[in-house]
C-alpha cells in the first residue's frame, strides 16, 4: 500500500509534518470543501489551491485541462458537486446527472494527465441500494435498486467511483473514493426548497419561531432513520484517508449510529428554541427507510468522529444566524 501525504517527516508543526505539496480542493466554497480547507490550514499545509466557479468552470473540460497544465497540483480532493434534497433531486435529474458526471470526469482526467499523485473522489451514501442490509457495508454497492428520489445523483456518483477504480486498474493511478453519510455544519445550504433535511429544518423552525407560528410542516412520516456527521469531522476523516489509505475499495465515513427524522426534528427544535408543534405531511415521500453505514473499515485506520450531534446542531444554528441569508425573517 502506497501512502501519499501533505506531511514531511522532517518538519513538524502541531504534531503534523508539513510537506511542500500542492493540494487542490475542488469545490472549496461548498460545505465539505470549506471544511477541508479549514482542516488543511490547521495542519499547516501551505500550498492549498482553490478556485471559485467564476474563476474555473469545472464542467468545461477545456478550462479544466488548461488550469491543471498550468498549476499541476500533486493531490486533488474532489468536493465539487451539485447537491440537493429530495425535492431538488426529484425535479432536476438531468442537471444532477450531467453536471456531476462532467465535473468528476474533467477533474480526474486532467489531474492524472498532468502528474497528480493522489486523487480523492467524494461520493455519497445514496449510492447504496434503497433496501440495503443495515448497517450498509461497502460491498453493498450495486446489489439492488436505488432510491428513486435521488437516483440521478446516485448514478453520477457511482460513475465517479467506477472511474477512480478504472484509473487504478488500467493506469495504476492512486485514486480513492470516500462515501460520507448525511452531512451538516457551517456552510450548508439552508434553502428549505433545495436543502437536505437538517438544514431545511433549521430554517423552517427559525422562521416559525420569529413569526410566532404555532406549527411547522415537515415532509413524510418522521419514521425514516438517518445518521448525521458534522462536516468538520468528515474533513479530518478525508485527510486521514489521504495519508493512510490507498486501495481500490470505497470507504464509508459515518458516526455508527442513527436517529429517526422525528428525533432529529426534536433536537433541531430545541437548538432553535421553537416551542410549537410539527405536522407531518404524509403525502410527501420519506425516501430510503433507513441509511446507516458500516464504518468498521475507517475505524480500523484510526478515525472516529468527535462532535456529538446535539453540540453540532447548536453550533450550526449559531453559524446560520451569523452567515445564512435564510436567517433574515
Amino acid at each position: 500500500m502506497r501512502i501519499f501525504s501533505c506531511w514531511r517527516k522532517s518538519e513538524r508543526v502541531g504534531g503534523f509534518a508539513i510537506k511542500e505539496m500542492k493540494i487542490f480542493v475542488a469545490g472549496h466554497r461548498g460545505m465539505v470543501g470549506s471544511a477541508v480547507v479549514r482542516a488543511l490550514a490547521r495542519r499547516g499545509c501551505a500550498q492549498v489551491l482553490t478556485r471559485s466557479r467564476q474563476e474555473l468552470d469545472l464542467t468545461n473540460s477545456v478550462e479544466v485541462e488548461k488550469w491543471f497544465a498550468q498549476e499541476k497540483p500533486d493531490q486533488v480532493i474532489d468536493a465539487a458537486a451539485r447537491v440537493g434534497g429530495i425535492l431538488e433531486n426529484s425535479i432536476r435529474p438531468v442537471e444532477f446527472l450531467i453536471e456531476n458526471t462532467r465535473i468528476q470526469n474533467n477533474l480526474m482526467e486532467s489531474a492524472f494527465r498532468n502528474g497528480c499523485e493522489k486523487f480523492l473522489f467524494l461520493g455519497s451514501s445514496c449510492i447504496y441500494p434503497k433496501h440495503a442490509p443495515q448497517p450498509i457495508r461497502e460491498d453493498s454497492l450495486l446489489s439492488g435498486p436505488l432510491e428513486p428520489t435521488n437516483d440521478a445523483y446516485a448514478l453520477a456518483k457511482i460513475a465517479g467511483v467506477r472511474l477512480a477504480q478504472a484509473y487504478r486498474d488500467e493506469y495504476g493511478k492512486s485514486a480513492i473514493s470516500a462515501m460520507p453519510t448525511n452531512l451538516y455544519g457551517p456552510g450548508d445550504n439552508f434553502d428549505p426548497e433545495s436543502s437536505h433535511a437538517l438544514p431545511g429544518m433549521i430554517t423552517k423552525f427559525h422562521r416559525a419561531k420569529f413569526k410566532g407560528e404555532k406549527e411547522v410542516v415537515l415532509w413524510g412520516t418522521g419514521s425514516p432513520r438517518r445518521e448525521w456527521l458534522h462536516v468538520d469531522d468528515l474533513a479530518d476523516g478525508l485527510l486521514l484517508l489521504m495519508e493512510r489509505y490507498d486501495a481500490r475499495e470505497i470507504v464509508n465515513l459515518g458516526v455508527g449510529g442513527d436517529l429517526t427524522i422525528l428525533e432529529l426534528a426534536e433536537k433541531v427544535m430545541k437548538a432553535v428554541g421553537f416551542t410549537g408543534c410539527i405536522r407531518w405531511d404524509k403525502s410527501k415521500p420519506d425516501g430510503t427507510p433507513r441509511k446507516l453505514l458500516d464504518v468498521s473499515k475507517v475505524q480500523a485506520l484510526g478515525w472516529r468522529p468527535t462532535i456529538p450531534v446535539d453540540q453540532g446542531i447548536a453550533s450550526t444554528y449559531e453559524w446560520f444566524l451569523k452567515h445564512a441569508p435564510e436567517a433574515k425573517v
